[in-house]
């Protein structure tokens, strides 16, 4: 996997894990905060980290945002810095730029703004686990885009056989991406693969076509 540049504006707990985790990953991290005890503690876990205050549009530019793949603007509660720094990020050439929001309103700020991406780190992560546990065959969920959803569930026995035989895509519209069995993983498993009780699977799909599979997991659980 070629290695991708990355800027992440802000580094604090969500902007700190972001950067040191993609870094681990083999990226090429540069991280800026106006905070000088931040980069100190972070600049030996990033291939650079920058005293700066991002929302200095003059300052931010001469960072070369045209050079990163991405650039993730993390800082906190700070709404008003949070808009600057995504403006002026914009207005120097950043090609892709992921905001961080605490909230649905600053959400759509950031986007009108400019935002290309925003997350909702507290949001999603509530939304990831009210499902799992909505829903106790549902091992891992998170979304893919705005309409796309990926589900890891453990089979049942009303859920094996012969991926052919259970036909998931004519029943509920949903693929089979991968199956884990006791830490094996199968990819792309083909219509004769024979689902276990026990079974890590993992789907791709529509929101709305995992959810008519959820239900009907919720369903036969209550059976």
């Amino acid at each position: 996997m070629k290695a991708k540049q990355f800027l992440v504006i802000g580094a604090g707990r969500f902007g700190s894990a972001l950067a040191t985790t993609l870094y681990e990953f083999g990226h090429e991290v540069v991280v800026v905060d106006r905070s000088e005890e931040r980069v100190e503690r972070i600049m030996d876990r990033v291939t650079h980290a920058v005293i700066l205050d991002a929302t200095d549009e003059e300052a931010l530019a001469k960072l070369g945002l045209n050079t990163f793949d991405r650039v993730v603007v993390a800082i906190g509660n700070n709404l008003e810095a949070s808009i600057l720094s995504i403006v002026a990020a914009k207005n120097r050439g950043a090609s892709y730029v992921i905001s961080k929001a605490t909230s649905e309103i600053a959400a759509r700020v950031m986007l009108k703004v400019g935002a290309d991406q925003v997350v909702r780190p507290e949001h999603d992560m509530g939304v990831r686990v009210a499902k799992t546990l909505a829903t106790p065959s549902i091992v891992d969920a998170f979304p893919l885009g705005e309409n796309y959803e990926v589900i890891e569930f453990q089979a049942q026995r009303n859920l094996c056989g012969k991926l052919r035989d259970l036909k998931l895509a004519n029943r509920f519209g949903v693929e089979v991406i991968a199956v884990n069995r006791n830490g094996k993983l199968e990819l792309r498993p083909g219509p004769d693969f024979v689902v276990s009780p026990g079974d890590n699977v993992v789907l791709i799909g529509e929101t709305r076509a995992l959810k008519r599979l959820r239900d009907h997991f919720a369903r036969v659980s209550a059976a």
